[in-house]
């Protein structure tokens, strides 16, 4: 349940700012510049973060798993091994989507 809160809490501060960002990016005035810029830069950082720490903590249980799998069963480790490596590009893929978010981000500034 904790988790579910903490990702909850964590989904709603994305959703804040990004929102606050886009929202501001499309027709700030002048003196509302400042605050889209830094709006924009803080989304930036935090899609960055979040998609580096989400594809860390899934790489991490994965490799963990398979770790497990093929220490209780030696013999099965070709047949795990290759499921786990395209898993572990597909979840590499994802943070690399977010970092190139955070770079379109970063364009806007």
């Amino acid at each position: 349940m904790r988790k579910v809160v903490l990702l909850a809490m964590a989904a709603l501060f994305v959703a804040l700012f990004s929102s606050a960002a886009m929202a501001a990016a499309e027709g700030a005035a002048a003196a509302a510049d400042s605050t889209t810029k830094a709006a924009l830069a803080l989304a930036a950082g935090l899609a960055i973060a979040i998609g580096a720490f989400g594809a860390a903590l899934g790489q991490g249980r994965m490799a963990a798993a398979a770790m497990e799998s093929i220490g209780r069963n030696p013999n099965a480790a070709a047949r795990i091994q290759l499921p786990m490596i395209l898993g572990l590009a597909f979840i590499e893929a994802l943070a690399l989507y977010a970092f190139v978010i955070a770079f379109f981000l970063q364009g806007k500034i």
